[in-house]
């Protein structure tokens, strides 16, 4: 079966569900497809350069913050250059941060994104400029609008879900091209042997910083569209607790596979949702965080490849 049948399959699918879905299961799916997004951002850094970041969400947070900031009061802006604005100050915080966390390894790194991240947060938290701990509202909905004609308006529901769609889409089809070019190659080199690469002759801090930047931009537009989708911000979204949500999803889905992510996204995102359902689990939602880790915990063990290895692990077993 060729590689794009599967995707493009499911792009279709996701396009006629609006037609059978009551608006809290389409308001579910765009929730999935925007953590499908940010999800496919990381997985550019760790499955395809190896690079494991643990303040993923600051690009997020950033993105998400520039939306509604750039707004204003002053009715819907256009998203035309409010897009644009949002993912290019992710990818401008992506070039500071990974001009100088690049410069460390391992853990190091970790820690050092871990601490690019807390400052963002706290900038947001700790000043007036974010509104707070309380966040700030995004008033009016970006529009995209020639003359008195409205050609998109993302206060409407049908157009935020294909907004939405199409930023998956396009996310999905960008990282497959990357993974497939010389520069996907010198990311998959890079990850197996970075000294190897450099002896070579590649210049993998520049590799590295270019692939930092791309997925600072894209975790800018996931935090764009989840701006526009709740209305509201606030620095949760930079925290570390949402970095590391992030990178269970790619665990989960299967590191390595831009198909795992979104079923990582996917499965974690229902996950939660089922474990925080008090009609379903009663008093044990509160404690919706024990169960959802034990669950994960769960699935690791049993998967180590993640969910994307499933269909190989039933057919080993078939055949054993």
């Amino acid at each position: 079966m060729r590689p794009w049948i599967v995707p493009v399959a499911a792009a279709l699918l996701l396009a006629a569900l609006p037609a059978v879905l009551t608006p809290y299961t389409q308001d579910l799916v765009v929730k999935i497809a925007i953590y499908a997004v940010f999800a496919l951002s990381l997985e550019l850094l760790v499955g395809a350069a190896g690079l494991v970041s643990l303040g993923h969400a600051a690009f997020l947070g950033i993105g998400a913050y520039v939306t509604v900031m750039a707004t204003g009061d002053g009715g819907g802006a256009s998203a035309l250059w409010l897009l644009p604005a949002a993912m290019g100050a992710a990818a401008l915080y992506a070039a500071f941060v990974g001009a100088l966390s690049l410069r460390t390894k391992g853990v190091y790194f970790i820690m050092v994104t871990l601490a690019f991240a807390q400052m963002a947060y706290f900038v947001f938290h700790d000043t007036k400029l974010g509104g707070g701990s309380d966040g700030i509202f995004l008033y009016s909905k970006p529009v995209i609008q020639f003359g008195q004609t409205v050609l998109l308006d993302l206060d409407r529901k049908p157009d935020l879900y294909y907004t939405v769609l199409a930023a998956l889409v396009f996310t999905y089809a960008l990282l497959g091209l990357i993974n497939r070019s010389r520069f996907g190659h010198a990311l998959a080199g890079i990850r197996v042997n970075e000294q190897r690469m450099r002896a070579a002759g590649y210049t993998t801090y520049g590799y590295k910083l270019a692939a930092f930047v791309i997925a600072g931009a894209l975790a800018g537009l996931a935090g764009f569209l989840l701006a526009v989708k709740d209305g509201a911000v606030n620095p949760e979204l930079l925290s570390w607790h949402e970095s590391g949500a992030v990178l269970l999803m790619i665990i989960l889905g299967g590191i390595g596979s831009l198909r795992g992510a979104v079923i990582g996204a996917m499965a974690f995102t229902l996950l939660k949702e089922l474990f925080q359902s008090e009609a379903l689990l009663g008093p044990l939602a509160g404690h919706w965080q024990l169960t959802l880790g034990l669950t994960i915990i769960a699935f690791v063990a049993l998967l180590p490849k993640g969910l994307i290895g499933l269909k190989a692990r039933l057919a080993g077993g078939a055949h054993a």
